[in-house]
């Protein structure tokens, strides 16, 4: 025969299922702190990897604008030393030269005694990318939208007819560039101001007019 269980009474069975709750509400406490211990872990190593890739982000981003101002350095002096006559160049802060203001004077064409101003920004992809330009005096130009925007084929990143941007070129290319567009590069036949183009198309003088009066209302 099996022996016979001693028995218990009911406070001790009572002090039995108190244990075994404490020791199953002890055991949940453990799992839940080591949950979130392995979640703050988890945290923390995310930090740290996300700090990692946002240090090597702005080291990459230094070094690209690093190399922007040092061909800077020498593309202004040689901008400076090649400068066409009807050409100016103002940087309104010595120290950083990817920001600078262009005037250009026609002295000939349509545009004579003129005073044009451009905005000049190099970002710092450049070469691999071209400077972006836009023109602050308000003119009446087929090529030159009236708020500014600019039709230049080196200005383009990507060009069909491959006369667009290439690390080749340089911020003088792009000064006398945009002096061109007053002489060699006016173009009414690609235009980028439509009704400028057709006004001229369909009466010159009357163009003529209307560019002799956008300088003394906006170029002088």
């Amino acid at each position: 025969m099996d022996p016979k269980l001693p028995e218990m009474s009911s406070a001790s069975w009572r002090s039995s299922e108190e244990q075994v709750r404490r020791s199953s509400a002890g055991e949940r406490d453990r799992v839940k702190v080591a949950v979130m211990l392995t979640l703050a872990s988890k945290l923390k190593r995310d930090d740290g990897l996300k700090g990692s890739r946002t240090s090597t982000t702005t080291s990459d981003s230094t070094r690209r604008v690093s190399v922007r101002d040092k061909l800077l350095i020498k593309e202004v002096a040689e901008l400076e030393a090649n400068l066409p006559c009807t050409c100016k160049v103002h940087f309104p802060d010595p120290n950083k030269l990817h920001c600078f203001q262009l005037t250009v004077t026609p002295d000939e064409g349509y545009y004579q005694g003129g005073k044009f101003q451009f905005e000049t920004e190099v970002p710092d992809a450049y070469n691999m990318v071209p400077p972006k330009v836009k023109c602050l005096t308000r003119i009446w130009h087929p090529n030159i939208t009236e708020t500014g925007e600019i039709c230049l084929s080196l200005l383009r990143e990507h060009s069909i007819d491959g006369t667009g941007w290439a690390p080749t070129r340089t911020l003088k290319d792009v000064v006398w560039g945009l002096n061109s567009l007053f002489t060699d590069l006016l173009n009414f036949d690609d235009p980028l101001n439509i009704e400028a183009a057709e006004h001229h198309l369909r009466d010159k003088e009357d163009f003529r007019n209307k560019v002799d009066d956008y300088i003394k209302r906006y170029a002088r």
